[in-house]
C-alpha cells in the first residue's frame, strides 16, 4: 500500500523502463502522470491504465524548459500535490568522439542532463512539501565511460552528480534522492541511439532477449523508491564493473574495451 493516492510524474514514459515503471506505478495505487514527446503513445497507455487508477498524460518534450514547467503545473491543477517524480526520458549514441559531429553530445546533454534539471527544478518545491522522492535514471555509465558513447556517459555523469549534490543539500530536509543505474536493459534506447552524423542507429547491437527486462526493471525501481535507497544498480555485469573500477580502475578498462568491441559493427577495433 505504500503507492496507494501518491502521485507520480514519470517522463519517457511512452515506452521502456519509463512505460514499465508506469504500469507497475499504476498495479500499487498510484496516480501517474505520464510525460514523453509521442502524445498518441502516452494515451494509449491512458486509456489502458484509466481503468485501474487515475493518469494524466502530457505531451513533453523535456528539452524544453516551458514544457516541464507546464508538466509540473498541469500535475498540481489536476492533484494538487506531487510525491515522485521519475526522470527517465533519455536517449544514447555510438560514435568514436574523432568522428562525432557535436551536435550529437549537445542534444544528448539536453536530454538526459537539462531534462532532469528542468523537470526537477519545476518539480521540487512540491515534493519537498510531500516528503517525496527525486529520482534520476542513469546508467552504469554514468559511473565508468563507455567506449564509443561519450556524450550519452558525460551525460549520465552529468545527472549523478547533479542529484548526489542536491542529495546533500537537503539533507536535514525529508527529500529523498535516489540514482538509479539499470545496468543493459531491454529496450527500445539502442534503436534510437544517435551515430556520428546525429541519424538514428534503426537497430541494436544486442540481444535484447538476453537482458533484464523493463518490466523487471521497474519493479526494482519501485522497492529502491518503497525503502529510500540513495542508489541503486542493476544487474550482476553492472553491479561487478562499478565495484572493480574503484580498485583496479585500468583492468576494467581493458575488459570494457574488449567487451563493447564484441557488437556487431562496433566502431572500436
Amino acid at each position: 500500500m505504500f503507492y496507494k493516492d501518491k502521485v507520480v510524474v514519470i517522463t519517457g514514459a511512452s515506452s521502456g523502463i519509463g512505460l514499465a515503471a508506469a504500469m507497475e506505478f499504476a498495479k500499487g495505487g498510484a496516480k501517474v502522470v505520464l510525460a514523453a514527446r509521442r502524445i498518441d503513445k502516452l494515451l494509449e497507455t491512458e486509456r489502458e491504465l484509466s481503468a485501474i487508477t487515475e493518469v494524466l498524460s502530457v505531451k513533453t518534450d523535456v528539452t524544453i524548459e516551458n514544457d516541464c514547467k507546464n508538466l509540473i503545473e498541469q500535475t498540481i491543477a489536476r492533484f494538487g500535490k506531487l510525491d515522485i517524480l521519475v526522470n527517465n526520458a533519455g536517449i544514447s549514441m555510438r560514435a568514436l568522439f574523432k568522428d562525432l559531429d557535436l551536435s550529437v553530445i549537445k542534444q544528448l546533454m539536453d536530454v538526459n542532463f537539462w531534462g532532469t534539471v528542468y523537470c526537477t527544478k519545476y518539480a521540487l518545491p512540491h515534493i519537498l512539501n510531500t516528503g517525496g522522492s527525486v529520482v534520476g535514471v542513469i546508467s552504469i555509465a554514468g559511473f565508468k565511460g563507455l567506449p564509443a558513447r561519450t556524450g550519452y556517459s558525460a551525460s549520465k555523469f552529468a545527472v549523478y552528480g547533479f542529484l548526489d549534490t542536491l542529495r546533500v543539500e537537503h539533507l536535514k530536509d525529508k527529500l529523498h534522492v535516489m540514482i538509479f543505474a539499470p545496468g543493459f536493459t531491454a529496450s527500445n534506447i539502442r534503436q534510437e541511439a544517435l551515430v556520428a552524423d546525429g541519424s538514428h542507429q534503426g537497430k541494436t547491437p544486442r540481444a535484447e532477449d538476453k537482458m533484464m527486462s523493463a518490466e523487471e526493471c521497474a519493479r526494482h525501481l519501485l522497492k529502491g523508491i518503497e525503502k529510500k535507497k540513495a542508489q541503486v544498480v542493476l544487474t550482476p555485469v553492472g553491479k561487478l564493473l562499478v565495484i572493480l573500477n574503484k580498485f583496479f580502475p585500468r583492468l576494467v578498462d581493458r575488459l570494457e574495451y574488449n567487451y563493447m568491441k564484441k557488437e556487431p559493427d562496433s566502431p572500436l577495433k
